[in-house]
């Protein structure tokens, strides 16, 4: 499981698929692609349901939002000035790397755990993780978690029972064999 939606949050970066040290130019186009596939006028209806359309809505109100805010060089510098204090907040008891996890693979999702001190665990899926962004790659014999522009990045994982979090580092030069952990 996962902190709550205030502790794991896409940012504006993500919503537009850009890096953080994107240039205007970067922003602009991304912006420009984004608002192309998410324009609610442009969707194709795959469903007739009211929720795919109202995801759709939602999903162009936050690419507008992150234009609004990453195209104005002020704005972007009190956001990134915010982004990086939320960032230093979030205490960790302490750091794991994908080698330190666990592995379970039920077929369709595979599953990362962490014992923690009370004995329960920090654990995260492939769905969870592909929802922030980041892809979770098998190779016939090794694991890998990847994220959009391939930097170092870090996820903040709570355990199951009690108040203490873990620190994920996604690093995309780890690989960790499969045969060791499954």
């Amino acid at each position: 499981m996962l902190c709550d939606e205030s502790m794991i949050q896409e940012t504006h970066y993500d919503i537009l698929s850009v890096g953080e040290d994107a240039s205007y130019e970067e922003i602009r186009t991304s912006y420009r692609s984004a608002i192309l596939n998410h324009h609610p006028d442009k969707l194709q209806k795959i469903s007739e349901t009211s929720d795919a359309d109202s995801e759709a809505g939602g999903r162009f109100l936050r690419v507008q939002k992150a234009w609004e805010v990453l195209s104005n060089a002020r704005s972007r510098a009190v956001y990134d000035s915010n982004l990086r204090a939320s960032r230093q907040d979030v205490l960790a008891a302490e750091d794991v790397s994908l080698e330190d996890m666990m592995m379970e693979d039920n077929g369709e999702v595979l599953e990362l755990f962490y014992q923690c001190r009370c004995a329960d665990y920090f654990s995260v899926d492939s769905l969870e993780l592909g929802k922030m962004g980041y892809t979770l790659l098998r190779d016939k014999n090794t694991i890998s978690i990847r994220n959009l522009d391939s930097l170092p990045a870090s996820i903040i994982l709570p355990c199951g029972s009690c108040s203490l979090q873990v620190r994920l580092l996604i690093n995309a030069d780890v690989k960790v064999p499969i045969d060791d952990q499954l």
